[in-house]
């Protein structure tokens, strides 16, 4: 079965977007931690300066947000050396198995090398490692965290 088309689109050429991404980033990362939205929604709209670094993909298709993606300097304090990152990877959940992701991931790898990196990082928890390394990303770290978390780098 064919998935449907889609498209994955810089946040700056969809700026409508913008809300529904800073909500989906709250939403599935910083809201469990208790941050208010705010924040988030300002660094979104940073993501539509005329800048490479953070940017924010969006993928869409006729019927609207399918998912979005950013790709921010670092996505780990603690481990400032790898630079630029693919991070907050997020596909609705009526969308996910429809290779949206892997678009989104392929995409963010893509932007980084427009902006004169050779090389893209990203950090995913043991349960998304298979995902990534069928995307062709390789392990540079394991267990960063003590909770398994791994760093990956694009090929």
């Amino acid at each position: 079965m064919r998935s449907p088309p889609f498209s994955v689109a810089d946040l700056r050429e969809r700026p409508e977007f913008a809300p529904v991404v800073a909500d989906r980033v709250w939403r599935a990362w910083w809201k469990p931690k208790g941050h208010a939205l705010a924040p988030i929604a300002a660094f979104t709209r940073t993501c539509l300066a005329d800048a490479p670094i953070p940017s924010a993909l969006v993928a869409h298709d006729a019927t609207g947000f399918l998912g979005s993606a950013l790709v921010i300097a670092s996505d780990l304090s603690i481990r400032p050396q790898y630079t630029p990152w693919v991070a907050a990877v997020w596909v609705d959940p009526q969308h996910r198995n429809a290779n949206v992701g892997s678009g989104l991931v392929r995409a963010g790898a893509e932007a980084a090398k427009r902006s004169g990196f050779a090389t893209a990082y990203l950090c995913a928890m043991p349960h998304n490692h298979a995902f990534y390394e069928r995307l062709g990303w390789s392990i540079v770290e394991t267990d960063v965290d003590g909770e398994g978390l791994a760093v990956f780098r694009s090929r």
